[in-house]
């Protein structure tokens, strides 16, 4: 069900509004209302259990909403298929990397780019115009000497290098990032904060999340504090995080 309304302030690419999600008596999300602005990257912190993943999934529409809609660029959803996302301008990706293990790193990225039916997929990837793009994309993410190799064979990092390329292939507006460092030695951690910036700096919208406050510092234009599936805290990074009830929910101190 989608209707077209009016943002509820000037710039918000991204807005949710009473959302919920429960499994059982756990309130994972609770009515919860944010506004994300246009362009620039947002992050989403907390506590483990606060709904940060719950909230990507459900912005994705890889959970369904139980209550509330969510609103993309202006156009309300009460329900949210994760299928539609694209058209929608919204893609992800995930804590466990989705790859398709038995293609090799091109076709992997050849699927994404090209239509999803069988015969016009295949008279796409002969078009050059495909080759540009992918070859583009891998060189960009670092991983076009591994094009030949079958994504099962790949590293941690370098999976999570071809899961970031395979959603740049979209040319979305919102790219959802979740955990998109964890695991990462540090020279692949550069790599990938490299690429964000990157994609920031073209005009996206980004959104992830992650526990590591050195990266969230040094990349987030604002904040959002989830606790408890609520919003505790929102702002610019170093306010929020300097905030008692942030420090105490989500530092420990």
């Amino acid at each position: 069900m989608t209707a077209e309304i009016a943002p509820a302030g000037g710039g918000f690419i991204l807005e949710t509004r009473e959302v919920s999600k429960h499994f059982g008596a756990v309130k994972a999300v609770d009515r919860l209302s944010i506004s994300i602005p246009r362009g620039g990257m947002t992050s989403i912190v907390g506590p483990n259990g606060s709904g940060k993943s719950t909230l990507i999934n459900l912005l994705s529409g890889t959970l369904p909403l139980d209550g509330g809609m969510v609103i993309i660029d202006g156009v309300g959803l009460k329900i949210v298929k994760a299928y539609e996302t694209p058209a929608h301008g919204i893609t992800r990706t995930f804590q466990d990397v989705r790859l398709f293990d038995q293609m090799s790193v091109w076709d992997n990225l050849m699927v994404v780019l090209t239509d999803r039916r069988l015969f016009p997929a295949l008279k796409e990837r002969a078009k050059p115009a495909y080759k540009r793009r992918a070859r583009e994309i891998l060189e960009s993410v670092g991983m076009w000497e591994k094009r030949r190799s079958l994504a099962m064979d790949l590293s941690y990092g370098q999976r999570k290098l071809l899961e970031i390329g395979r959603v740049m292939a979209l040319d979305v507006s919102i790219y959802l990032f979740d955990e998109p460092f964890a695991g990462l030695f540090p020279k692949m951690l550069e790599r990938v904060k490299g690429i964000l910036k990157d994609i920031r700096g073209r005009g996206h919208t980004i959104i992830f999340i992650s526990h590591n406050m050195d990266i969230v510092r040094e990349l987030s234009d604002r904040i959002f504090v989830l606790d408890s599936g609520t919003l505790l805290a929102h702002g610019e990074v170093e306010e929020v995080l300097r905030s008692p009830d942030v420090i105490e929910a989500y530092l420990g101190a």
